[in-house]
């Protein structure tokens, strides 16, 4: 029988790549808008506009548990992949309000739900590192003690703690993927990765002429959410739930981002970057760099692509679309 894989979040980055992979075992693949990007496809769906023909999209609300219970009882899910969350840090210290109450009331409707109208569904909660903050010990793994230092990183520990308990509480398939910063050509302009290699394209084009940053000293592990979406759904094929950290193990500062994404296009960084304090977080977390050995041995995945691949692919993809667009 075909698998049904219901995806919450499924226009975001990780959605994009989730869906191409498990169209590609043969899954069926559902997954869930809001009604606005369903009316407005050309800019809200822009990232699954290639899969459009071959996806399910149900419209509903994660504020809203009768929406996302009628969804569930509809599909009946075999796999349930949890990627839907107000996911910008900066933007979470803006509104911790809306934050906190979509992501945590969210992850509680999904739960739910699930419990209710398909419990032998395989649930994945999207975690992150931002639940370790400022962590006592680094590198971090799944026993690392929690320390966050934002709305988004709290409310993302209480997804976890829900997911846990939906799992001993009442015998769910429910884990949580820990996933460390994972990047893309299709993160959004507002993550500083995309920032970056989308400025730096516009400044060799001669379309922009500096990049204003806060702390060039802050370090993160960042890897490419190609391979992090095979981490998901290798965790969803084991015989029981565990959670996992997803990462490269490696950690690099922005001032080594900016570094390889101006030398990539022969351009001198300091000529253009300018340090500016609006960017700078109320509460910084200054390095985050992951253990993965539980999921190198579990699951036997490990990343492909490196920081470096990772930079210049995305800097290649922002040239290719602005010299697509034209003036």
């Amino acid at each position: 029988m075909t698998k049904k894989a219901l995806i919450p979040g499924i226009t975001g980055q990780d959605g994009s790549y989730l869906s191409e992979f498990l169209l590609d075992k043969g899954y069926e693949v559902h997954g869930i808008v809001r009604r606005v990007a369903i009316e407005d496809p050309e800019h809200r769906l822009w990232r699954i506009r290639h899969v459009l023909d071959k996806i399910i999209l149900h419209g509903a609300s994660l504020e809203s548990y009768a929406s996302i219970f009628k969804v569930v009882d509809k599909v009946r899910p075999d796999e349930c992949y949890h990627l839907s969350a107000q996911s910008f840090v900066t933007y979470s210290f803006e509104d911790e309000f809306s934050t906190i109450n979509t992501n945590i009331n969210g992850t509680h409707f999904v739960l739910a739900a699930l419990k209710d109208r398909a419990p032998h569904c395989r649930f994945y909660f999207a975690a992150s590192s931002e639940m370790f903050g400022n962590a006592r010990e680094t590198p971090q793994n799944e026993n690392t003690a929690f320390y966050p230092r934002s709305s988004y990183g709290i409310s993302k520990l209480a997804g976890f703690h829900l997911t846990r308990n939906y799992r001993e509480a009442y015998n769910l398939y429910a884990l949580s993927g820990i996933l460390f910063n994972h990047e893309s050509p299709r993160r959004g302009f507002e993550f500083v990765t995309r920032k970056v290699t989308n400025t730096v394209a516009k400044i060799k084009l001669g379309l922009a002429k500096e990049l204003r940053l806060g702390n060039l000293e802050a370090k993160r592990d960042w890897g490419y959410s190609g391979d992090y979406v095979r981490a998901m759904w290798l965790m969803l094929q084991q015989d029981d739930p565990e959670d996992y950290v997803v990462a490269t193990g490696e950690t690099h500062s922005i001032k080594d981002l900016i570094d390889i994404a101006f030398g990539y296009v022969d351009l001198d960084w300091k000529d253009y970057v300018i340090v500016d304090d609006l960017f700078y977080r109320p509460a910084e977390i200054y390095e985050l760099r992951g253990d993965f050995s539980k999921a190198k041995k579990r699951l036997s995945w490990e990343p492909t692509v490196s920081f470096r691949e990772l930079i210049q692919m995305m800097v290649d993809a922002d040239l290719g679309a602005l010299k697509h667009q034209g003036p």
